[in-house]
């Protein structure tokens, strides 16, 4: 996953903490817009998120921004 994505992650989890709370929960497609502009790093995150992490649908967003800023 590059750079620019795992930032992007980071923010949109920061800006959903900061809007509904530390308990708030996002799905996987918060970070996508409503088309497939990227097939290759929708997959690519899709793995990461399902495959790897075994992550459900619905998952706490200080969670999964706590995996990104853990990654290599």
């Amino acid at each position: 996953m590059t750079e620019s994505f795992r930032k992007k992650i980071i923010q949109v989890c920061d800006e959903k903490i900061a809007t509904k709370g530390e308990k708030v929960g996002l799905s996987f497609y918060a970070f996508f817009a409503n088309k497939n502009d990227n097939p290759k790093l929708l997959m690519e995150v899709a793995e990461w998120w399902i495959l790897k992490n075994e992550l459900d649908h619905f998952e706490k967003a200080a969670k999964i921004k706590k995996l990104v800023q853990e990654m290599d």
